[in-house]
């Protein structure tokens, strides 16, 4: 048996409370397009009887953002057991002043924003959409020997993770900022 040889995501689903909202919101706010939707009353995959709307929105480069709307199903929530920074969707624009730029849009769609953060090979911006999912913007700002060096890093530290369960410190360059003391 072979591996899959995967091209790219070719969609990310998650739930949201209204769809309709959902589609205008992330139209506004992030430009994307609203490019088709499903409605069904049973799951194709399940046969379940569970009737939902399911909207398809154009990020770019061929990536889409999908949503389902549940109209059966209990409100929807999230893991409590889990931090609200944890689970997140980031997107990547192309430098520091289209990071900023979509700062400034998005606190002007009355959006709180936090940020930028510095990562050390890149900077964030980071707020909540109208379904409660923590939604990050990204630009690269690191060099290719910091990427590479990230790279050959990774299996240590994750080897390192694994048996110690502490934050490995071998590339603790990516904590301090440039300028900063």
């Amino acid at each position: 048996m072979t591996t899959p040889t995967l091209q790219r995501i070719h969609h990310v689903a998650y739930r949201c409370r209204d769809a309709a909202e959902t589609v205008a919101w992330y139209e506004r706010v992030l430009g994307m397009t609203y490019t088709m939707a499903f409605a069904e009353d049973r799951v194709p995959s399940t046969g379940a009887n569970d009737p939902y709307m399911h909207v398809f929105l154009d990020c770019g480069g061929g990536n889409v953002l999908a949503f389902f709307e549940l109209s059966n199903q209990p409100e929807m929530g999230r893991d409590l057991n889990t931090p609200s920074w944890v689970q997140h969707l980031a997107f990547e624009v192309a430098d520091e002043a289209a990071l900023l730029a979509a700062k400034a849009h998005v606190e002007a769609q009355a959006v709180e924003v936090l940020g930028p953060t510095y990562h050390g090979i890149f900077k964030s911006i980071y707020f909540f959409d109208p379904n409660g999912h923590r939604l990050e913007l990204a630009c690269n700002i690191g060099r290719p020997e910091q990427y590479a060096e990230l790279q050959a890093l990774a299996p240590i530290m994750l080897e390192e993770w694994s048996r110690t369960k502490r934050a490995p410190r071998h590339a603790e360059w990516l904590h301090r900022e440039p300028g900063k003391a």
